[in-house]
């Protein structure tokens, strides 16, 4: 494909993208002296894709070079490459070719997150916690992404938006992610099993931990949780504490069983002998209904 000036279009390559300037070259680096990076959001799963990697390894090597830095004790900590290596440790390698950069730990963080948030299939946790972190590294280099903005605009819409660039998620869903690190871990779990709503998860992460809990036992015991049952705890609870007696009060009323519907049926012979004979079923349904309002009519006064 060409330009307008005939010159062809340069793709970005892996190195451009995860900022890998032309002067850093590769060196092989022996695996036991990387660890992993601190707190790292994103699992590393010994799944089918992850054994067409290694013996994609076996076969080629690993193509990219991971991206590490030297941490103080003269070791190294992985920031981009954690599948690789691990691919490469399954593949019998123990050495992986390596770009190694000086990196603060926000930048670090900033890198880390950028190289892994496009991967397919990732947790709803996977994402809240690498924005999380993202986040809190971007606030700590006093990051400003939008000039426009008034000074009385919270800056952390500034970091979500600036985190939202390039992802495809508007800053308030990234905002909801990032509410998810508020969960306790086993519901969580639930979101990433998809046995808890995500926006009924967002909702509850504004609640006490302590409820939470309570919350999770519910679950586990009825296997639902309804949003409409969360609203109305949030709405209590902004009258202040309540104990776990009064929570399953407010979840029952919210789920009770509606009322049994009701059908009645008078037999033709019935009705006929308070009818003169040249009535239709059309004209004694008049009469009735006539009836039935001026009843209802006396029950009100």
């Amino acid at each position: 494909m060409k330009n307008r000036s005939g010159e062809k279009i340069k793709l970005a390559s892996i190195d451009e993208l995860l900022g890998v300037v032309n002067e850093e070259s590769a060196m092989e680096i022996e695996i036991s002296k990387i660890h992993p990076f601190k707190n790292h959001p994103f699992k590393v799963l010994d799944d089918e894709k992850m054994q067409d990697l290694v013996e994609s390894v076996r076969i080629n090597g690993v193509l990219t070079p991971v991206l590490l830095r030297m941490d103080e004790n003269e070791e190294y900590e992985m920031v981009s490459g954690h599948r690789r290596m691990h691919a490469a440790q399954l593949a019998g390698l123990t050495t992986i070719p390596a770009i190694v950069r000086e990196l603060s730990d926000d930048d670090a963080i900033v890198v880390m997150v950028d190289a892994n948030i496009q991967r397919e299939e990732l947790l709803p946790s996977e994402k809240a916690f690498a924005y999380k972190m993202k986040q809190e590294a971007m606030k700590h280099q006093g990051s400003r992404t939008d000039l426009t903005l008034g000074q009385n605009v919270p800056k952390f819409k500034r970091t979500t938006e600036a985190i939202a660039d390039g992802t495809g998620e508007s800053y308030k869903q990234i905002q909801r992610y990032i509410r998810l690190t508020e969960l306790i871990p086993e519901l969580l779990d639930l979101v990433d099993n998809k046995k808890l709503q995500f926006t009924v998860a967002v909702n509850i992460s504004y609640i006490d931990k302590e409820v939470q809990e309570w919350i999770y036992e519910y679950i586990s015991d009825t296997g639902f949780i309804k949003p409409k049952q969360i609203a109305a705890l949030r709405n209590q609870l902004n009258d202040g504490p309540i104990n776990q007696i009064q929570m399953l009060s407010i979840f029952n009323n919210c789920v009770m069983a509606k009322k049994v519907s009701r059908s009645l049926t008078f037999s033709e012979k019935k009705l006929t002998k308070y009818f003169p004979d040249d009535y239709t079923a059309k004209d004694m349904e008049q009469v009735i209904e006539s009836l039935l309002e001026k009843w209802m009519q006396e029950q009100s006064c």
